[in-house]
């Protein structure tokens, strides 16, 4: 059975959906960030390692979100987006469940990589769904509503983390993903991708490697990932990592960890919404993205430049970040529809977790560069480099506004 072609009421079932499993994402990404301190001192990590040991534990569930982004992609394109959402969904839940009985770091790690690697499949698929059942003109806005609700996941994370043990916390994550595959039944498989599989059956789909043996797919995939890095450059190290930035900085009272992430992702829901709405009222996705950039650079500039803020100052800082990091959505947008039928899946769950995975060099450089130049110097280093890259993407990239997305590579 085939979704209707063509929808242009953005509130529609495969939005709502989408939407909800990626709050489910979120959450369950994003709650290492705020139960990361208590979770470590629970097991035993004394405080001098806590930096470190969440690094690598950090480093472990991206990793599983990049070795997942490709697998989920491909099987997406070969066997459908309805079966790797509900394979995917599965494996984050118990993942998650499992996380609150862990006693040692060991097992934190291997249950930190299985929980990526599940979450990796939910955001590429959804937003694939949403773009090729949608009408062009109109599916800015249904992307823009996924991923504005979705990050509301992340606020609901450090909710539950403040009224609960960091081990309850991760077991409502897996209830949640568990509730969610009942709501996955309500959505149809892609039109586009049926008709790819029965009209275009001697066209290869899910080819991962085709990305790499044609130089102009190679450049727009590349460019694709670059212009996301800057938002997880900010969540990895600007964000996560806000206690001991607040220490350096002379930020007058004590930084909460969870209470940034959260503040930080209130701001990309408002700014997920705003710049979606935006770059179809313009209708442009590369203009709205400069913007972004440019208040990203402002707003990381006072991050780091002024010092002595108070705590409460500094929290509008970070809830700012996370308004220009709003991009989110039309960046993902924009890599799904650089793409045809046959690979989009593979690109749309890719790009957003190769970004994702970027946490990996991001961070170990940041910890590199701080044994010489120190932490917030080694911070402005990193954060120059991936902003650099990301214009540079974003001037190279092509325009794909109201594209149709009906063709095959």
């Amino acid at each position: 059975m085939n979704t209707q072609e063509g929808i242009k009421n953005p509130f529609n079932i495969v939005v709502i959906v989408a939407a909800l499993g990626y709050f489910v994402d979120i959450y369950d990404l994003i709650l290492f960030g705020i139960v990361r301190v208590p979770s470590l001192k629970g097991i035993g990590i004394p405080d001098d390692l806590i930096l470190s040991k969440g690094i690598f534990l950090l480093n472990m569930q991206m990793i599983g979100m990049l070795i997942g982004g490709i697998i989920w992609g491909i099987m997406g394109d070969k066997k459908g987006r309805l079966p790797v959402l509900f394979f995917t969904i599965t494996l984050y839940s118990v993942a998650n469940l499992l996380n609150g009985f862990v006693q040692n770091i060991e097992q934190y790690a291997i249950l930190r990589f299985f929980a990526g690697l599940g979450l990796a499949g939910e955001l590429g698929i959804g937003i694939t769904l949403v773009s090729e059942v949608m009408s062009a003109e109109k599916r800015g806005y249904g992307t823009a509503i996924v991923s504005g609700i979705g990050i509301f996941g992340a606020v609901l994370g450090f909710l539950v983390a403040d009224f609960f043990n960091w081990r309850v916390a991760y077991w409502f994550g897996g209830g949640l993903g568990i509730l969610l595959l009942f709501l996955r039944a309500a959505v149809l498989e892609s039109g586009m991708f049926e008709k790819t599989k029965t009209q275009y059956s001697h066209v290869q789909r899910g080819n991962f490697i085709s990305l790499f043996t044609n130089k102009e797919r190679f450049l727009k995939y590349l460019y694709s990932i670059l212009i996301g890095v800057p938002i997880w450059y900010l969540v990895s190290v600007l964000v996560i990592q806000s206690p001991e930035f607040g220490k350096l900085l002379y930020v007058k009272g004590e930084i909460n960890g969870g209470a940034a992430v959260s503040y930080h992702y209130i701001g990309i829901a408002i700014g997920s919404f705003l710049i979606g709405f935006v770059s179809e009222w313009i209708h442009s996705r590369k203009k709205v993205v400069y913007f972004s950039l440019l208040f990203l650079m402002i707003f990381t500039a006072m991050y780091f430049l002024m010092n002595g803020l108070s705590t409460t100052l500094f929290y509008v800082v970070i809830a700012a970040l996370g308004v220009g990091a709003g991009y989110w959505a039309v960046f993902i947008t924009m890599a799904s529809e650089q793409f045809g039928t046959n690979i989009r899946a593979t690109v749309t769950t890719t790009v957003p977790n190769f970004v994702r995975g970027a946490t990996v060099p991001i961070t170990s450089s940041v910890l590199f560069l701080s044994s010489k130049y120190g932490l917030v110097n080694a911070g402005i280093i990193v954060g120059i480099f991936c902003f650099v890259l990301a214009f540079i993407a974003l001037y190279l990239i092509k325009e794909t506004y109201n594209k149709n997305l009906d063709y095959v590579e």
